[in-house]
């Protein structure tokens, strides 16, 4: 209450300054007497806001006492169905620093914080750069946390996004610094910190996916270990994107002159080699993908020991029949096709609700990256199950299912290249309407469509629709004819937008 008045005192001030002329004769000896009250609160102002953040926090020096966690339960809708137990069997195994290689503590600072051995808890300038950068259109504000910082939030605090908690975070990176080493600071974080699937610190993690102890690791596992724990739940989810993210950190690393040009191609050549597994859970896609939505609102502490009881949109019973399905009827599908995976959702057209999900044909088959999650990760082409998509922004626009359409052979070469879509059969149909074509699922008359609707205008009413990957390309007319890629998680969203009716 205290703090607040001060700022309104701080207002009242700043209007009395005439600004007009603030050092103009007769106003300057005024102007000057309110700057030095102003400086004078400006300082109690400071002192009380960072006494309030400081109340109640916790004390570093015990910062490796062990608190009780509580297991996270993830349920089906109903409540009664545990599909996931998330801290069940946590695994913590505490390495010395003399322990690490020299390659894993190289990757987390040329990564994570090249001036960790010459601030003192916080960048102050770095901060300020990135709020300045943060103020311009279109960016955000990142990059700016010391591992102190990054070990304060994922050991003391938690991930809540609050102007109180960065301060706390500050003052507590500061203390820290005060009270350990910047070896010691180290050591707790790589003890400390989570590295996903329930491991906490590195040697555990490393015990967990590379079977072996991290005083063992090559180069290529102790920088995919060290650009882990950035978003341990996303990059287990997706291993195509954990190889960048360990690739990233060996470019660093070769930057910072950690590692020769040579050693870094040899090490981003190698396969990543993950072992990553879980025990007793059901609908494991839906799971994890659920689990990284937790984390991204909570954070990984909070989600793996802060005992939540998340009841999520998953009808058991449809599970179990979609499951069925991909196996029985999805297994001489893939053989008659020579592929050998698919994935299925089913949604709730009146919520947005997942109701089941199944992101490969089996989870635990690594001849087909089971593990991936097509549902939500993999870009396909939807070939003619575009078509709708486009055909309904050009009913938005004006056309209706009865517009005359002339499916003859048409060059559209409005780009100065030639494009002559022919349809599957071959053959040319005159004029039809709209409902016909997509009936038929003419291409001439879908790309007339899109050509009608405008390129720019059918990606944009596709975003509207919930698609997410399409800005990432220059489809052209081709995108009627599913020319570009999308998530199935987007396209069975834009579908139950239709059946939404």
């Amino acid at each position: 209450m205290i703090l607040i008045y001060l700022f309104r005192a701080l207002g009242w001030l700043l209007k009395k300054i005439p600004w007009g002329a603030p050092f103009r004769k007769g106003n300057g000896k005024r102007t000057f007497k309110i700057l030095l009250v102003l400086f004078g609160l400006g300082i109690v102002s400071s002192i009380g806001l960072i006494a309030w953040a400081s109340k109640d926090l916790p004390d570093p020096n015990k910062l490796t006492d062990r608190q009780i966690a509580q297991s996270t339960k993830i349920y089906d809708r109903t409540g009664e169905h545990i599909l996931y137990e998330v801290f069940e069997d946590q695994k913590r195994t505490l390495i010395t620093l003399d322990e690490l290689p020299d390659y894993l503590v190289q990757g987390v600072i040329a990564t994570e914080d090249t001036k960790f051995y010459e601030h003192h808890g916080i960048r102050p300038l770095s901060i300020i750069r990135a709020v300045v950068y943060g103020l311009l259109p279109g960016k955000k504000i990142e990059g700016t946390s010391t591992l102190t910082q990054q070990l304060v939030k994922n050991a003391i605090l938690t991930s809540e996004r609050r102007y109180s908690r960065k301060l706390k975070e500050f003052i507590l990176s500061i203390r820290l610094e005060q009270v350990y080493t910047k070896d010691q600071i180290l050591q707790i974080y790589f003890n400390e910190i989570p590295y996903g699937s329930t491991n906490y610190g590195v040697e555990s993690a490393s015990q967990s996916y590379f079977g072996k102890s991290a005083s063992d690791l090559t180069l290529a596992e102790a920088a995919t270990l060290a650009g882990l724990p950035q978003q341990p739940s996303r990059f287990l989810n997706d291993l195509d994107r954990l190889k960048e993210r360990r690739n990233f950190v060996l470019r660093r690393m070769s930057e910072e002159g950690y590692i020769t040009e040579a050693e870094k191609t040899a090490a981003q050549a190698e396969p990543l080699n993950l072992d990553v597994s879980y025990s007793n859970i059901d609908a494991p896609h839906f799971v994890l993908y659920v689990k990284e939505k937790l984390v991204e609102d909570y954070g990984e502490q909070m989600v793996d020991t802060g005992g939540l009881k998340v009841i999520t949109s998953l009808d058991w019973d449809k599970q179990h029949i979609a499951e069925q399905v991909i196996d029985e009827v999805g297994t001489p599908k893939l053989a008659e096709a020579g592929a050998n995976n698919t994935s299925l959702v089913a949604m709730d057209p009146k919520t947005g609700h997942i109701l089941a999900m199944v992101g490969s044909k089996d989870y635990y088959d690594d001849s087909i990256k089971g593990q991936f999650n097509v549902a939500t990760l993999g870009k396909r082409q939807p070939g003619s199950s575009f078509k709708p998509i486009i055909y309904a922004a050009a009913f938005e626009k004006g056309y209706t299912p009865n517009t005359i359409l002339y499916d003859v052979l048409t060059n559209f070469a409005s780009s100065g290249k030639s494009y002559t879509p022919k349809n599957y059969d071959l053959s040319e149909h005159g004029p039809v309407t709209m409902r016909q074509a997509l009936q038929g699922s003419l291409n001439i008359p879908a790309v007339k469509t899109l050509y009608l609707v405008g390129e720019q205008k059918g990606v944009d009413f596709a975003e509207r629709l919930g698609y997410t990957t399409l800005g990432e390309g220059d489809f052209g007319l081709s995108l009627v004819l599913g020319g570009g890629e999308v998530l199935l998680i987007d396209h069975v969203g834009a579908y139950a937008t239709f059946a939404n009716e």
